[in-house]
């Protein structure tokens, strides 16, 4: 039996996206049909994300969006700004370096979102960069960093913003045009909770206008974000879109519409999650800004956490998330998106990560499910 999935992502997949799936296949490459298709789930997800700038969906793991805005947009003796408070920001200098570019870290504090002030301070002496890189959700920890704030700042500097929200989208609302995304990158298998396979990406005039005047040629053609910008226009795909795919992030994407308030459960779930979790005597391993999609908790002295997360799943059948980097062993971590975002399936992670550390000889202050309950019916 499949075991019950807790974590950050890939997270649980409803049973109409996974029919979805199955459905006739077209040839994509040829239908008219399916080219509106594309273009009208592009244009969905570009109304979720309250953006008027191009959507696109691409054909591999979130990485790929990644790794297509880096090799799209920089190019040898660019810098680039990458700021970071968590292992996946700083992680986008390993991408930029790859393409010929010098990455420059702005470095936040770990526990805590970055300070739009500080950026701005660091700014004013550097502000020599092509674009800049940041995460809204950094997974490993949680922390969600306040794009409202911070990407204006690095507009004000003539900086273009590129943004990983694939941990963040449909927990957190998000204002691509409002808060001055230019580049702002999602993917299937987190908070839409369709299968792994898929990235997507807005682009914004800016964006465009940056690639298209780039000194060198882009050095990747699966990569290369500019040869889909006039596909609807002139019939023709890059390459073959995963058909399938597409139709179940329609369909998942359809479950987060049709939902009158996603983000307001995202929302209380994860306040009830944390305030469990203090109130049993553990500690959340954020000192603020938390995102409510994933609920980082460091393991009691003594306790690995990669250990933990194995014992839950032996004894309970539950995966929750254990960590990596500067984080393994010292957390882990309840992964609260898309269709893991339910009441029971919570409650039923708290309570194995409560039996897993009595078992290891750890007394909590108060119920870790109990708990939960009572503040989770505060909030609804």
């Amino acid at each position: 039996m499949l075991p019950l999935l807790m974590t950050p992502g890939p997270t649980q997949v409803r049973e109409n996206v996974r029919l979805a799936c199955s459905a006739e296949m077209t040839n994509p490459d040829l239908d008219p049909d399916f080219f509106d298709f594309y273009k009208n789930t592009c244009s969905r997800l570009a109304r979720f994300l309250h953006t008027k700038n191009q959507v696109l969906i691409l054909s591999g793991e979130g990485m790929l969006g990644l790794d297509g805005v880096c090799v799209s947009l920089a190019e040898p003796g660019d810098r680039v700004l990458v700021i970071e408070n968590g292992i996946f920001g700083e992680g986008f200098a390993d991408l930029v370096k790859l393409y010929g570019a010098e990455p420059i870290f702005f470095h936040g504090a770990r526990d805590r979102g970055v300070d739009a002030a500080e950026l701005e301070s660091f700014l004013k002496t550097d502000a020599n960069f092509k674009f800049a890189t940041i995460v809204h959700c950094d997974t490993p920890s949680g922390v969600l960093n306040d794009l409202k704030t911070l990407c204006p700042v690095l507009k004000s500097y003539g900086i273009l913003t590129v943004v990983d929200a694939v941990s963040s989208m449909v927990g957190e609302d998000i204002f691509v045009d409002d808060w001055q995304i230019d580049i702002c990158i999602g993917a299937s298998q987190k908070g839409f909770s369709a299968p792994p396979g898929l990235t997507f990406l807005s682009l914004g005039p800016d964006a465009w206008s940056a690639m298209e005047n780039r000194k060198t040629p882009i050095a990747s053609f699966y990569g290369n974000l500019l040869i889909w910008k006039n596909y609807y226009e002139d019939f023709w795909f890059p390459y073959s879109p995963p058909s399938n795919s597409i139709y179940a992030l329609s369909v998942a994407l359809s479950n987060v519409e049709n939902e009158p308030d996603i983000f307001g459960r995202h929302a209380g779930l994860a306040k009830a999650t944390r305030a469990a979790v203090l109130k049993s005597g553990l500690s959340l391993h954020l000192k603020s800004n938390y995102c409510n999609t994933v609920t980082a908790i460091d393991a009691p002295a003594g306790i690995d956490g990669d250990e933990l997360v194995q014992q839950i799943l032996l004894d309970d059948n539950i995966l929750i998330g254990g960590c990596f980097g500067y984080l393994k062993g010292k957390v882990i971590r309840i992964g609260h998106m898309g269709e893991n975002a339910q009441a029971e399936n919570v409650a039923k992670a708290l309570a194995a990560v409560q039996k897993a550390l009595e078992k290891k000889g750890v007394s909590l202050k108060a119920d870790l499910k109990d708990v939960f309950w009572e503040e989770y019916e505060k909030e609804k």
